[in-house]
């Protein structure tokens, strides 16, 4: 283990790393009035108790007012954020961990409708599609006072005790200046390579000679736009080269691609189902040619591929964000030869997802990221009141309740009707694109038999089974099954995307799927649907399709429906489906409109989320010495306070997941992390 590449010291000038893992740069929309206020802190404090070598904060922090910061950025152009991030600073270093941030001007990568309602720019007054803004053309006095606000913002990271900064400069304004597609300047910014980098050259001169030479400069950039019309790979490499010729920059974090739409962002950040590490060899090139340490970080979310990146000389420094939002403590998992207890990133990719949807990051399996407050990581803690727990289902909530309890030293009995555990997401990685999200049931059950809790498969508690048991707690995660009973007529006509996404109904010529249910059930049954048919059209109710699907998950599922020609009927109803002929009749609606129509079909699918199987709960509420009660002001707060409500009851009683309403993955977990952890 002493030999690991990994954990091998990495010095770069005058800072020394402890091992070549780093936290990239990213925004995990943690801010508070554009402050790393305490939940920021907490966040990348827990990344460095877990043994990261460097957290690069803020993704990324705003040096000027006229950046608008969409993704809740923090503003490095306040005078407030030194004492937060001097405070956040201190603690990482307390474990050895060093601390940078990231620093830019977003450019066209916003809009105009945030914060100061300022106009946003650009190297030339081009819109973005992603975020839909009309950039004006930078001025002379824009770029004079967007020079001087990166040097002040610098000054205030080093005054801060940070280690350093990251200039950032892909999909924002310093290599707008430096694209052919985003810069079409006639002045002294526009027209050949050196034109175009000089702007940026005088930002890194103003950088640097405000924080002076004891204190580390890198940059982030993109070194090809991999772009028809964008930055070519050989005028990437020329600027590369360029940067590192001034001597003023310290590491180079390389980047490939553009990231002005959602599938072309998905290129950079590949998503579920995408390749492993797509950019690991491009980042090699780009660190034969320079004398600076290059970090890089790209879907490198399994130890493996890190070791790899390093072992190989492709990379000095390996991020694994995503890796580390879902498990901060990979690396002293690693230190204590502990690898197999690694909590995996499934790249769902519901932490982006969030953030470009104006939330803040959590993890789709691990509730505690964001939480650091309320929520352990780790549960080291051994109980003295042992209790005995069973747990009705063996899907995410009934697994992370088992894995909550058996962690603690309590012992846990599972009852699951299936055969084998895993509930709905047994129907999920029947996509070959989603067959990663199985290491959420996987790491569960590992630990689970690690920890000797009892599963009965192939079993339909009943009540009196559960008694039989004595418990001291009961855990109701049952889940739920299917809502098609929504139509005023013809429930009993139609199939559900769980018929599908089960292959228990085949899928005929002609089909319409009415989703009213905006999640992944829907996408995911139109996507089979269509592979099988040549005439699928999706009805739904919303004024866009899947509206709880983020945009960089949506990526695949758009590209599929546009080459199989899917049509798509938005604010539409599906009111009622009956019998004509030997087809299916089904009547229309709009919530916008008093117009029905009739459409024909051979088959109709529903998605409308679920309704909980709930009966045992009910059956067992009334013997319990809660009758299924939570305190809820408690619960938010990161506490499940104990409620006798039945002094003659047996047991405590509780549900979660589906078995409550129909959510999702993350809600499951969370539900059973918060309520299970104090028991």
């Amino acid at each position: 283990m002493k030999n690991d590449p990994l954990l091998q010291p990495l010095k770069i000038r005058h800072l020394n790393l402890k091992n070549r893992v780093m936290l990239s740069a990213h925004e995990p929309s943690y801010a508070e009035d554009g402050l790393p206020k305490d939940k920021y802190r907490f966040y990348h404090v827990e990344r460095a108790k877990g043994g990261i070598a460097l957290t690069m904060t803020a993704g990324s922090a705003v040096v000027s007012e006229d950046s608008p910061p969409a993704y809740n950025n923090l503003h490095a152009y306040k005078d407030e954020i030194v004492p937060w991030l001097k405070k956040l600073t201190n603690e990482c270093h307390e474990y050895d961990t060093k601390v940078m941030i990231q620093i830019t001007h977003l450019g066209r990568r916003t809009n105009w409708n945030h914060s100061d309602w300022l106009p946003v720019l650009s190297a030339s007054p081009l819109r973005e599609p992603a975020h839909r803004s009309f950039p004006k053309e930078a001025e002379d006095w824009d770029i004079e006072r967007i020079i001087n606000d990166y040097g002040l913002a610098a000054e205030r990271m080093k005054e801060a005790g940070l280690d350093g900064v990251e200039i950032e400069a892909y999909g924002h304004l310093l290599d707008s200046f430096w694209s052919p597609a985003t810069n079409k300047r006639k002045d002294e910014f526009g027209g050949n390579i050196d034109n175009r980098i000089a702007f940026s050259m005088k930002v890194i001169d103003s950088v640097r000679s405000r924080v002076g030479s004891d204190f580390i400069v890198g940059m982030r950039m993109v070194a090809d736009e991999d772009w028809k019309i964008g930055l070519s790979k050989k005028e990437g490499f020329e600027i590369v080269k360029k940067i590192n010729s001034t001597g003023k920059i310290d590491f180079l974090n390389i980047i490939k691609g553009h990231i002005d739409t959602d599938p072309a962002l998905t290129k950079v950040i590949p998503i579920q189902g995408m390749p492993t590490a797509p950019h690991l060899d491009f980042a090699g090139e780009v660190k034969k040619m320079v004398n600076i340490p290059i970090f890089h970080a790209s879907k490198i979310n399994d130890i493996s591929t890190a070791r790899y990146a390093i072992e190989s000389g492709k990379l000095d420094m390996v991020g694994m964000t995503r890796a580390h939002i879902a498990d901060p403590y990979i690396i002293k998992k690693l230190m204590n030869k502990e690898e197999e207890k690694i909590r995996p990133c499934v790249g769902a990719t519901y932490c982006l997802d969030r953030i470009y949807e104006g939330k803040d990051t959590l993890c789709i399996h691990n509730p505690a990221t964001g939480r650091e407050m309320s929520m352990p990581h780790l549960l080291n803690k051994k109980v003295n009141d042992l209790k005995k727990i069973v747990i009705i289902g063996a899907g995410p909530a009934g697994l992370e309740a088992a894995r909550v309890c058996s962690e603690q030293g309590h012992s846990v009995t599972v009852f699951e009707a299936s055969d084998k555990p895993g509930g709905q997401i047994n129907l999920i990685t029947r996509s070959k694109r989603r067959k990663d999200m199985a290491g959420i049931i996987d790491w569960r059950i590992n630990i689970c038999e690690a920890n000797k809790v009892r599963f009965n498969f192939n079993s339909f508690a009943s009540k009196e089974e559960i008694l039989s048991e004595k418990p001291d707690i009961v855990i109701i995660a049952t889940g739920g099954i299917p809502n098609t009973d929504i139509l005023k007529e013809g429930s009993d006509l139609v199939a559900s995307t769980w018929d599908i996404l089960s292959g228990n109904v085949n899928i005929e010529d002609d089909v319409i799927l009415y989703d009213d249910g905006g999640n992944y059930p829907g996408l995911q049954a139109a996507e089979m649907i269509s592979s099988e048919t040549s005439k699928l059209e999706i009805v739904t109710p919303e004024r866009f399709f899947s509206p709880d699907i983020g945009g960089m998950n949506f990526v695949p599922y758009g590209k599929n429906f546009y080459e199989k020609n899917v049509k798509i009927s938005l604010n539409s109803r599906v009111k009622s489906v009956f019998r004509k002929g030997n087809r299916l009749g089904v009547k229309i609606s709009s919530d916008y409109s008093d117009l029905t129509f009739e459409k024909e079909t051979s088959q109709v699918i529903v998605e409308h989320g679920t309704s909980p199987v709930d009966d045992l709960y009910f059956e067992l509420k009334d013997q319990s010495k809660n009758l299924g009660q939570v305190d809820y002001k408690s619960l938010i707060k990161g506490l499940n306070k104990e409620i006798i409500k039945n002094k003659k009851g047996d047991f405590f009683l509780f549900r979660v997941g589906d078995a409550i309403s129909s959510r999702n993955i993350h809600a499951a977990i969370y539900d059973s992390l918060r309520i299970c952890k104090d028991f």
